[in-house]
């Protein structure tokens, strides 16, 4: 019960602000739900994926959480449901499948100047919006989503834990989405 305790006042502390209280949350909870979406996935990506998408949901909706349920169990209730989404999201998509020629003809054309023109113009208003938030959070954004580097990869090179760079990219990217959000 007094780990109960414990998740509670760290639940309370997430909810004031606290960053170091959302990491224990994530440190605490993560092998859990990574370990729960790697066997009903059969995926490491996608168990990764589905995990850090679940953080990012309940630490959005962390003040919807009901404290008479576990903690552990309300995030796997979100891990499944972001898991059951992506698995319709795929069957969709396998679905309209169906049209192949009209997505071949789409694929086999190579870019317009026009493409190229809005891919840029895209780019660049994306690169304004990224230069607006703290260095820390453009330098965790550019090494994993421009150099593609893994998460592990980024631990070694900025000399962090692993844990601490997971939540970097997800209030970077929450607070580009508000950035985004803001300017349309």
């Amino acid at each position: 019960m007094a780990e109960t305790n414990d998740t509670q006042a760290t639940i309370k502390k997430a909810l004031a602000g606290s960053q170091i209280a959302f990491s224990n949350l994530l440190d605490t909870f993560w092998n859990g739900v990574y370990g729960f979406q790697l066997k009903r996935t059969e995926n490491e990506n996608d168990a990764e994926d589905i995990t850090i998408q679940t953080f990012s949901k309940a630490f959005d909706k962390l003040h919807t959480y009901d404290s008479k349920y576990e903690f552990k169990t309300w995030l796997i209730a979100i891990s499944k449901n972001i898991h059951v989404d992506l698995i319709r999201k795929r069957k969709k998509s396998l679905e309209t499948g169906e049209n192949q020629e009209s997505v071949k003809k789409v694929l086999d054309d190579a870019p317009t100047a026009e493409d190229v023109l809005i891919t840029e113009q895209n780019l660049a208003t994306l690169l304004s919006h990224i230069k607006k938030l703290k260095p820390h959070y453009q330098e965790v954004i550019n090494l994993r989503y421009f150099k593609e580097l893994s998460y592990a990869e980024i631990a070694e090179q900025l000399n962090e834990p692993i844990n601490n760079v997971k939540v970097k990219i997800l209030r970077a990217k929450k607070l580009l989405a508000q950035v985004i959000k803001g300017k349309k």
